[in-house]
């Protein structure tokens, strides 16, 4: 791994010492990427190199952002949002090689059986509004439909609304896609801040500055591996999908609009980022900063909120499992509300003690056998705003069932009965807990 300050500048600063394979576009590069996780991997292909796995270990994401750990993590992501750095000009000119409009001299990879093509999963797309000047950044995925053509998936956020703006008026959006930005670029851009506040000043205030260079009238921040340069048609549409989303299961196929790609320019010696759909870096990147969001709010609803993880088997999107210290009976329920107020599309969560890992599912799950009473530590809010993404959702009118649960331990009885028995330590090895699976 590199170091934190490479980290924070250039995705090289991984690839120096990532995992070297060599494998086919089409399914071998996300068997390559799967097996590495969560170590960075470079893999050879038949197009040129494709790195992944940039954010697979939480380790990297928390020292990208100067931190040690999550509570560091959060507090810096949550500052940077509040206090964005203007990017600076580039010195000079940046040295590229152009690879003219065609998308096909890209190692754009296939990732799943049924997938509709070659996707762009790390593409972070740049436009400005024509009502304010406000440049947005933010991260979709992109399906090759042509040489010089991609159908993106653009949800009701900042970019869909700065392109309604333009085709109300007519006109086609120009807009560049960023394929291996500066890793805080990418934490930014993940991070949904309210309109108006720019991803990328926010990616500068968390690198200690950076610099940009105009493409295409948009500030292009540096190193960047490839930069694609085009536009949204106004009022064209492309059947977008099957694809694979964080769920692990494929998402509904739309009709979404259309970038053209007018010129793709590479760095000397680019290397492709591809981030594996429902894979250890989608999870994270993704997840990281709602969990900021919950455990900001959650915070403030009660001061013994300590942590807070988006779990894995929730695909780090749809269960959080909050670790808190209860001073008062009533404070979870309140912290589970406040948790679904910041993050709309969680479905499940789990209020634990302080010796509870929210990591290990055994942990908590013997937890909810242990503290929690059904009738009493159990509530479902029908009817609530979800996410698209859960398949047993009505993921039309995005209403979904919510259910809260509090498994930390009562107040009003004897603390030792909740105490997780351990084996002292001696010969033969060191302290186990009972609770331990491994058992």
């Amino acid at each position: 791994m590199g170091s934190s300050k490479e980290l924070f500048i250039d995705i090289r600063g991984l690839v120096s010492s990532a995992r070297r394979v060599h494998a086919p576009l089409e399914y071998g590069v996300a068997r390559a990427i799967a097996s590495a996780q969560p170590d960075p991997v470079l893999v050879h292909t038949e197009k040129g190199e494709v790195v992944s796995n940039i954010f697979a270990d939480r380790g990297v994401l928390y020292a990208t952002l100067g931190a040690q750990n999550e509570q560091e993590a959060y507090t810096r992501l949550l500052e940077a949002l509040n206090s964005p750095t203007p990017l600076k000009d580039a010195a000079e000119p940046v040295r590229a090689t152009s690879l003219g409009d065609d998308l096909y001299k890209l190692p754009v990879p296939k990732f799943y059986e049924r997938d509709a093509g070659p996707y762009i999963t790390s593409g972070i797309f740049l436009a400005k509004d024509p009502e304010t000047g406000y440049v947005n950044a933010s991260i979709h995925r992109a399906l090759v439909i042509g040489e010089n053509e991609l159908a993106v998936r653009i949800v009701p956020r900042h970019l869909y609304k700065i392109l309604s703006r333009h085709e109300k008026r007519g006109l086609d959006m120009e807009s560049v896609i960023l394929v291996g930005a500066p890793p805080p670029v990418y934490i930014a851009a993940a991070s949904s801040p309210p309109f108006g506040v720019s991803e990328l000043e926010v990616a500068s205030t968390l690198a200690g500055g950076l610099h940009a260079e105009k493409i295409g009238g948009l500030p292009v921040p540096l190193p960047t591996e490839i930069v694609i340069v085009g536009r949204f048609l106004a009022g064209k549409r492309a059947r977008e999908g099957p694809f694979v989303d964080i769920t692990g299961t494929y998402d509904e196929v739309r009709e979404q609009p259309v970038f053209r790609v007018e010129e793709i320019r590479a760095r000397p010696g680019a290397v492709f980022y591809a981030i594996l759909p429902a894979g250890l870096e989608h999870i994270n990147l993704m997840g990281f900063p709602r969990e900021a969001a919950i455990w900001d709010v959650a915070r403030r609803t009660s001061p013994g909120v300590k942590r807070v993880r988006l779990t894995r088997g929730g695909a780090g999107w749809l269960h959080a499992v909050i670790v808190m210290e209860k001073y008062r009976e009533g404070d979870p329920k309140n912290v589970l509300m406040a948790a679904f107020a910041a993050h709309p599309s969680l479905k499940m969560a789990i209020t634990v003690d302080p010796d509870i890992d929210p990591d290990d599912p055994v942990q908590v799950e013997w937890a909810l056998a242990t503290r929690m009473q059904p009738s009493e530590d159990i509530f479902i809010v029908p009817n609530a705003r979800g996410s698209s993404l859960d398949p047993s959702s009505d993921q039309v009118n995005l209403l979904t069932s919510k259910i809260a649960i509090d498994a930390t331990r009562p107040l009003g009885k004897d603390p030792r009965l909740f105490e997780r028995a351990r084996i002292p330590p001696g010969e033969g090895g060191g302290e186990r807990d009972a609770q331990d699976h491994r058992i």
